[in-house]
């Protein structure tokens, strides 16, 4: 699991860190609203701890923002606004849970497992269809007009799978490589290359109208377009 701070409370943010990385979660840290949104906007986290107040952009315009782009990562309002209008505005604005300062860690914890053992329904079907393919998550199947078109091996798969699941999201590639190979693995960006190619290849045997385009010094989007 690997975890967002989002925090200008420089000693909370050292003590969650620790506690967070004593039970063998990731953790990055950030403390401003802009560096938080360039963070969110990678895609490469499963939770993430906001504070309202923030430097730069506060809490609840980043969460506006991160839900306005449709980035669905979910997130926890970490505040020391306790109030009910607090907590009811904080979740109208798109927050999955809401904790109030002081809290106890193993509260904490107990949110984040909550949250990390709810269904996305955006992850909840294993067939994915983007313009006109479908792929089949539990079979590794490609589709187009209802034929199958070829078995992708599993590292394709789930790469692929990444690209639907996001349509027209440009993914950095930090983001594909902590999804797909994971956050520790010491993958080099020629082996991230060769995969996207094989993706390439993938949509031109199915005669597919998808394009997978780079975004020079940033990642890949995939997009709809001309054969």
């Amino acid at each position: 699991m690997r975890v967002l701070i989002i925090e200008d409370d420089e000693k909370l943010c050292e003590s969650l860190s620790f506690q967070l990385e004593k039970e063998k979660i990731n953790v990055d840290v950030c403390h401003d609203g802009e560096d938080g949104l360039h963070f969110i906007r990678e895609q490469a986290h499963d939770v993430i701890l906001l504070d309202r107040m923030i430097p730069l952009i506060d809490g609840l315009r980043v969460l506006g923002t991160m839900r306005a782009e449709h980035i669905n990562t979910p997130v926890i309002l970490v505040t020391a606004l306790g109030e009910l209008n607090d907590r009811i505005t904080g979740l109208d604005c798109g927050a999955d849970d809401y904790i109030v300062k002081p809290f106890a860690f193993q509260e904490l914890m107990a949110r984040i497992r909550s949250i990390c053992r709810r269904p996305r329904t955006w992850e909840s079907s294993s067939q994915l269809t983007f313009g006109d393919i479908l792929y089949d998550a539990a079979s590794n199947q490609l589709f187009r007009s209802g034929n199958c078109i070829c078995t992708l091996s599993k590292r394709e798969g789930t790469l692929l799978e990444l690209f639907l699941r996001n349509p027209g999201q440009i993914l950095p590639r930090n983001t594909i490589l902590t999804k797909v190979w994971g956050p520790d693995a010491g993958v080099e960006d020629g082996n991230l290359d060769n995969y996207i190619h094989f993706i390439r290849r993938r949509l031109k045997q199915a005669g597919s109208t998808l394009s997978l385009k780079t975004v020079r010094g940033v990642g890949y989007c995939l997009e709809e377009g001309d054969v």
